[in-house]
């Protein structure tokens, strides 16, 4: 049985709290969350191969608390804190360099207008760029999801912004749905580098969806280059379920300005087909790189079946090959269980 951390442990303790005294305070509260483990061999592109224990291969593990207070006249206020979980030592956030509620942490107004909230909150592009993939957000298996976030991926800023402030229509459940966000401050209390600005729009009716994205980062947890002062992304994304077969498609551009100036365009293809009650995933993903002097691609293939035991629990196999321009090539092959709740 997987032991759990103290802090993970004062969590629970304290989102049970919450629980039981919902009623008493007018309030609904909910604890959810997702656990995905599985066994892999990886060997990254110009590395070795290894066997892992590995969290998170199809969806990051997390654990969340998100509740609400009916405020009248159709008024909500909302909250929402969500910590990582890594399964396979027992601790919290994606990496070491996390905080415990790193994935949200967030407050704020719900309404018929959609819902403002204020605090640590998920990026426009981030959104599109993970719903419109056959893989979603999976780490260690979608094309879109490496490329664009992944370690030595085009973005320089993280798919969740401190100090920010985020607006989504979507809670009025119109084909029309509008995401913007900005961060509004400092970042960790680091000398002020400039604010991060994003937005999506996104048309969804029927099988057919359609979306388009853009961003300009200025701040980042991450190291930047020497002499940045921006970067600025743009991404169009679509898809159309045909029933026995769903397609999607991404195409996007990244240009970062520093001391040497890069463009990075980005395509993703990708096809989902149910069987049963298992899916089929397949992805192709394709990065290139350009500066003045020199350029890079990036080429990625996925495979996968999904299987649901039942609503909430699922078994997988996945497989990725992934050749980047003047390294040996490298792939990864997962087998695991996610559950959620």
């Amino acid at each position: 049985m997987l032991r759990l951390t103290r802090s993970i442990r004062a969590a629970l303790v304290a989102g049970v709290a919450l629980l039981c005294s919902a009623g008493a305070n007018a309030q609904s509260a909910t604890l959810y969350g997702v656990l995905d483990a599985s066994g892999a061999h990886v060997k990254p592109v110009g590395g070795q191969g290894a066997y892992f224990l590995d969290s998170g291969d199809l969806t990051r593990s997390f654990i969340g608390f998100r509740g609400a207070e009916d405020l009248g006249g159709g008024l909500r206020a909302v909250y929402k804190l969500e910590s990582y979980v890594r399964l396979d030592i027992g601790t919290v956030g994606r990496s070491a360099s996390d905080t415990f509620f790193s994935r949200e942490s967030s407050v704020g107004l719900s309404g018929a207008f959609g819902t403002t909230v204020l605090g640590r909150t998920a990026s426009p592009l981030w959104l599109t760029t993970i719903n419109f993939n056959p893989f979603g957000e999976a780490a260690g298996f979608s094309p879109s999801a490496r490329q664009y976030f992944g370690g030595g991926g085009a973005m320089l800023g993280d798919t969740r912004w401190n100090n920010s402030i985020n607006y989504a229509n979507s809670s009025t459940d119109a084909p029309l749905r509008i995401n913007v966000a900005a961060n509004l401050a400092n970042l960790n209390g680091m000398p002020q580098l400039g604010h991060n600005y994003g937005g999506s729009v996104a048309y969804i009716t029927g099988p057919f969806a359609v979306a388009a994205a853009v961003e300009r980062i200025r701040n980042s947890g991450q190291a930047l280059p020497a002499g940045f002062d921006r970067q600025k992304a743009f991404q169009l994304d679509a898809t159309y379920d045909f029933k026995i077969l769903r397609v999607y498609g991404q195409v996007g551009r990244v240009k970062t300005e520093a001391n040497e100036d890069l463009q990075t365009i980005l395509y993703q293809l990708g096809a989902a087909v149910p069987i049963g009650n298992g899916l089929v995933m397949a992805s192709y993903g394709r990065s290139h790189m350009k500066g003045r002097l020199s350029g890079t691609t990036d080429r990625s293939s996925a495979l996968g079946y999904d299987y649901f035991l039942s609503k909430n629990t699922d078994i997988y196999v996945a497989a990725l090959y992934e050749k980047l321009s003047f390294v040996s090539s490298g792939n990864s092959v997962a087998g695991g269980v996610r559950i959620r709740f």
